[in-house]
């Protein structure tokens, strides 16, 4: 049985952005000369659906890349490292469970669903302030929807957002492992890190009696000075803060604007979006499987055999679920976006395993939302084109989309 050194694998340029303007071709060649497995310049890259869900189900023999991507990026005691070292994914085993269930009762679709009406108000007062201009940067427009609506679920002051957006604008970058971005994630971190102290000291000095409580309060009610008893630390309760800007921020903000580019040639499905609530919500699941955000990456723990191919103790393995069900193997006639589609291969795109998104009812339900009444406000929306493509290997989207459209009642 080979091993993967041993193989010769097609090579995928995925530092270079012109692979960002547009990575299907490239991954469909990849196929073509290996049916599952590629690499590039950090080791290998899993391009075949069924291989990623089939791999991470064996994620006890890996272990999280966060350590070695501060290394990569020569990070070592900065507060972008130390903050790539403790976050949520970084966590593993009992503290990760640990974490994780202080947060899911929050996190239910239950829960999503009762944040619906916050959302639609948040949306429809962007709107009202935008709408007007009849022309903008939707990509702008859409990164103001996830903050304001994190301000209000934890009870902060809208005048942060302007502040927050560059700093998780930074922050996103961090799995691009590019240098050239790391001053500014640095600067990104100590920005969120000052925020969130601020608002957890606030917020133990001042008296929420007879107040109804939020999602800091819920927090605040699981922490404590030691972790025991499930409790969480003082600085896990201010990474977890931090966690869940940034989390949030990328996923509906790319998606939504993703969405929107691909809409922009299909004015029909657009309108209907618009007319039909449950309608809207089908064209955002076949969004995320043409093309979603995130990339995952682990190191193995031991040598993995798969498909007749070992792959080596310590490599580092990417899973690029942003692209996984855009595979003619999984979707029939995979480069149209067809928005009646059965999902036979649903996307992937919040993630497999212990890691999976625990955010992903409310990121869904916030871009569904946002879609169904953005549609019915900026009518025949249309656009040159995207400005450019954040990186691939991070969490993916579109930078900058100018957009003109009419107004009712034009």
């Amino acid at each position: 049985m080979p091993m993967g050194a041993e193989l010769d694998l097609p090579y995928l340029t995925m530092e270079e952005d012109a692979f960002a303007a547009d990575p299907f071709p490239h991954f469909a060649r990849a196929r073509a000369q290996h049916p599952w497995l590629a690499r590039w310049q950090l080791g290998y890259v899993v391009t075949d659906y069924k291989a990623m869900r089939d791999l991470f189900a064996r994620e006890d023999r890996m272990r999280m890349m966060y350590d070695d991507i501060v290394a990569i990026m020569e990070a070592e005691d900065t507060p972008w490292g130390d903050f790539q070292q403790r976050h949520m994914l970084s966590m593993a085993g009992a503290t990760h469970k640990r974490v994780r269930d202080v947060l899911a009762p929050a996190f239910t679709p239950r829960q999503a669903n009762a944040h619906r009406p916050l959302m639609r108000e948040v949306i429809s007062d962007l709107l009202d302030e935008w709408a007007p201009k009849r022309a903008f940067d939707f990509e702008e427009f859409a990164s103001y929807f996830p903050i304001t609506v994190m301000c209000r679920l934890i009870g902060a002051s809208p005048d942060v957002i302007p502040g927050l957006r560059s700093a998780m604008e930074a922050i996103g970058l961090s799995t691009s492992m590019d240098k050239r971005w790391l001053p500014a994630m640095q600067e990104g971190v100590v920005t969120m890190e000052r925020f969130v102290d601020g608002l957890i000291a606030e917020r133990r000095a001042e008296s929420r009696e007879g107040m109804e409580p939020d999602l800091l309060d819920v927090l605040l009610r699981s922490q404590g000075g030691e972790a025991k008893e499930g409790r969480l630390t003082d600085r896990e309760l201010a990474d977890l803060l931090i966690f869940l800007f940034v989390a949030g921020y990328d996923t509906s903000k790319n998606m939504l604007t993703l969405t929107l580019r691909l809409l922009l040639d299909r004015p029909e499905v657009y309108q209907r979006c618009a007319e039909d609530h449950a309608f809207a919500r089908q064209v955002i699941e076949e969004s995320f499987r043409y093309g979603s955000t995130t990339s995952n990456q682990r190191v193995l723990n031991e040598e993995v055999e798969y498909r007749d191919v070992v792959l080596e103790k310590d490599a580092i393995v990417w899973f690029p679920l942003s692209i996984a069900a855009h595979d003619p193997r999984y979707a029939e006639a995979a480069d149209r976006f067809d928005h009646e589609r059965e999902q036979k291969s649903p996307h992937i795109g919040f993630g497999l395993g212990a890691h999976i998104c625990l955010g992903q009812y409310i990121a869904r339900a916030q871009i569904h939302e946002g879609l169904h009444l953005i549609a019915q406000r900026l009518l025949n929306p249309r656009s040159p084109g995207p400005e450019g493509f954040r990186p691939f290997p991070g969490t993916w989207g579109l930078r900058g989309l100018p957009i003109q459209f009419d107004l009712p009642g034009d």
